[in-house]
């Protein structure tokens, strides 16, 4: 059952699963993801009860999952099930969406994404500003991820890190 972006409600505290590609999606691969997730989540269900689910594609390279867990809890069993879709999408087209060693950022106006060793040595030499925003994929909350996705370096996990 898919929660219509009508009915998605600001104040709802749905649980969020990011999945962060390492590169922009090309408009052929967002629109094939698109379709692939649409299917899925029109049958996604916990033991056999449907899950009130939606996803959306953030900055054309993040894939948003959101769940309703006050209508129904998505179970080990399903997680598995969307795991499943996901890395079916990450092979088909290599998008890295299960490498949780790089950093995501926004530069020059432009999301970047570098491996996180790379990340840390550009940011200490002073290769990369200060004044860069970085997502955080760890947010699993829908409130969480609206207010603390993208957040200026000196309040996102990577301030001790420059």
């Amino acid at each position: 059952m898919k929660i219509e972006e009508s009915s998605i409600v600001e104040t709802s505290d749905y649980r969020v699963i990011i999945y962060p590609a390492s590169r922009p999606f090309e408009t052929k691969e967002a629109k094939v993801i698109t379709e692939k997730l649409f299917d899925f989540l029109a049958t996604w269900a916990a033991h056999g009860k449907p899950l009130a689910s939606s996803f959306k594609i953030e900055k054309n390279q993040f894939i948003v999952v959101c769940v309703d867990e006050e209508k129904e809890m998505a179970s080990g069993c399903s997680i598995d099930a969307l795991g499943k879709i996901m890395r079916e999408i990450d092979e088909e087209y290599q998008l890295g969406l299960f490498d949780r060693m790089k950093a995501s950022f926004v530069h020059d106006d432009q999301v970047k994404t570098l491996k996180l060793q790379e990340f840390k040595s550009q940011l200490r030499s002073g290769a990369l500003p200060k004044d860069i925003q970085v997502f955080d994929f760890s947010k699993n909350t829908y409130l969480d991820f609206l207010s603390h996705f993208l957040l200026p370096l000196e309040k996102s996990w990577a301030a001790g890190i420059a």
